[in-house]
């Protein structure tokens, strides 16, 4: 029984890394998705009901958020533990409605140095994650 416990440590010892840095991962693809979406959203608010949105990016509280023109409209995402924005600077861009989107990029890294670079299209103003 002692043997079969020692041998199970040992593979969950070795395993641990692995698991750890897979789950890195999956939580800094899931952020860039979200902030991939959240952008989308802004984009999308901004022709549809044509108002002017701000996306607010503040890399110090790790948080992005989106103001519009229209009464009690705000959204928030922050970004989750371990997955970061880069930058030291507060930025403000302003999607106007009818106009062409502000191309702007946004780092997001992780606590194991991996990164991801999404960067809002100009002319489509989607966004794309590499």
């Amino acid at each position: 029984m002692m043997i079969v416990m020692g041998i199970i440590g040992l593979i969950a010892a070795i395993t641990f890394p692995a698991v750890n840095s897979g789950l890195d991962g999956i939580r800094l693809r899931s952020a860039s998705d979200s902030v991939a979406s959240f952008l989308d959203a802004a984009m999308n608010r901004a022709e549809r009901r044509q108002q002017v949105v701000e996306i607010v990016i503040n890399p110090k509280q790790n948080r992005m958020a989106a103001y519009s023109t229209e009464a009690g409209y705000s959204r928030t995402l922050q970004m989750p533990q371990g997955v970061s924005i880069l930058g030291e600077d507060e930025r403000r861009y302003i999607v106007m409605p009818g106009g062409a989107f502000p191309k702007f990029a946004i780092d997001l890294t992780n606590s194991r140095g991996l990164y991801r670079h999404i960067v809002v299209d100009a002319i489509t103003g989607s966004p794309r994650i590499s």
